[in-house]
C-alpha cells in the first residue's frame, strides 16, 4: 500500500499489485493533503492538511476508525516516533510556533497481564 495527497482535500490509498483504481479516497476538511505518514508498525497513518487539521487513520480497520486533530496554526510537518508512542506535528506561525506532541493513550485492565 503507499498514500498520495491530493489538491482536491483527498489522500488516495493505492494497492502496488494493481495501480489502476484506488483502494480507498480518505477526505480532508480545508485544503490539499500536504503530508503523510505511516507509523513504523504499520498500525496507523496520519494524514495534514496545510493548516487546523491532522487526521489519524487506523489500518487494521480498513481507515474506518479515525480521529482528527484539530488546532490553530500552519502545519511544517509532523512524524511518528520510532516507537509509535507519539506524534509530532511541526507549526510554523510567526508567533505561535511549536511543536506539538500526542501519546498514545492505552487501557489496560487488571486482567491484562495474566494473557
Amino acid at each position: 500500500m503507499f498514500a498520495t495527497g491530493n489538491q482536491d482535500k483527498t489522500c488516495r490509498l493505492w494497492d502496488v499489485r494493481n495501480l489502476s483504481s484506488s483502494v480507498a479516497v480518505l477526505r480532508g476538511n480545508l485544503g490539499a493533503i500536504r503530508s503523510i505518514r505511516f507509523s513504523s508498525d504499520g498500525r496507523f497513518m496520519a494524514i495534514a492538511e496545510p493548516a487546523d487539521f491532522v487526521h489519524i487513520f487506523d489500518v487494521g480497520s480498513d481507515y474506518s476508525k479515525r480521529q482528527e486533530l484539530d488546532f490553530f496554526g500552519e502545519i511544517s510537518g509532523m512524524s511518528f516516533s520510532p516507537d509509535t508512542e507519539s506524534l509530532f506535528v511541526g507549526i510554523w506561525d510567526r508567533t505561535y510556533g511549536s511543536l506539538l506532541q500526542y501519546n498514545r493513550r492505552h487501557n489496560y485492565s487488571y486482567l491484562d497481564s495474566f494473557f
